[in-house]
């Protein structure tokens, strides 16, 4: 199954007598909370998950954006509806990072049947709502350990005999501007690889094919060991999901460079 789902797909699926669980995750760094834009219009049936308290951990030694909890996700995934037997759609303001993370904390928790909207609200045309749906509780029993993640020493290490994507901006991997995080740079090792590329102009997904094409130059091919990482955890998921649609699995470093350059004993390369 595709991680994608366009928005005909998507319209159709709603029609179906048992739709999937839609799930409105919009989030920016550094921008205005989600849920007021969620109040003010929304896929109709879909219901607000808020990335930083439902989907990360509080802020502290993990990083920005550390897991969550697996008691406090499961019940905010019950809460929202999700069950185990049934697809779930995911859909954010259009760059796919708070999609993907939903998506892939879904997926490494033991839900088989996620997916994300390709292009986000912007590419849905059809009506919207600011009616709040109170969905039946699901019955999501989060158990962690379905996809492979990073600690620090993994990520360097993965440095060192495969390819460690950065998925930040270029300007970022290469310590020019650092407006998040208190050490500009990246790790050592390290290949930059902004999310920015895996999207057309129109912000959906490129073709796998483009997307293989893509990784390929990065230095990605059949049988490399692959890592991902970005400045908290968010972005990088979509690196991720880009890489499994060019069929690549790959590992995610949770904690990123806000848990990396944290501990001023970890090297920091520029340039």
């Amino acid at each position: 199954m595709t991680p994608l789902i366009t928005a005909k797909e998507l319209a159709a699926a709603l029609t179906d007598p048992e739709p999937p669980v839609l799930l409105d995750v919009r989030y920016e760094v550094g921008g205005p909370p989600g849920r007021p834009a969620y109040a003010a219009g929304h896929l109709p049936g879909a219901v607000y998950v808020d990335l930083d308290a439902e989907l990360a951990g509080p802020p502290g030694a993990g990083g920005r954006h550390p897991l969550p909890d697996p008691a406090r996700f499961g019940a905010a995934m019950r809460r929202a509806g999700v069950r185990a037997d049934r697809p779930v759609v995911v859909y954010d303001g259009g760059q796919g990072w708070a999609a993907a993370r939903a998506w892939w904390l879904l997926r490494h928790t033991g839900h088989s049947s996620v997916r994300v909207l390709d292009g986000g609200l912007a590419a849905w045309d059809g009506p919207l709502t600011a009616e709040v749906p109170a969905p039946a509780p699901g019955d999501f029993v989060p158990e962690p350990g379905a996809t492979r993640v990073l600690d620090a020493d993994g990520a360097a290490a993965l440095a060192g005999r495969g390819v460690l994507l950065d998925a930040r901006t270029a300007e970022r991997y290469r310590g020019e501007v650092e407006p998040i995080d208190p050490v500009a740079g990246h790790i050592p090792g390290a290949v930059s690889a902004p999310t920015g590329e895996n999207l057309t102009a129109e912000g959906t997904f490129r073709s796998p094919r483009e997307l293989a094409e893509r990784f390929a130059a990065l230095g990605v091919g059949p049988g490399t060991e692959v890592g991902v990482y970005c400045g908290s955890g968010v972005s990088a998921a979509q690196q991720v999901l880009a890489l499994a649609l060019a069929g690549v699995d790959a590992a995610l470093y949770v904690g990123s460079w806000s848990q990396w350059c944290a501990d001023p004993s970890r090297p920091v390369a520029t340039g």
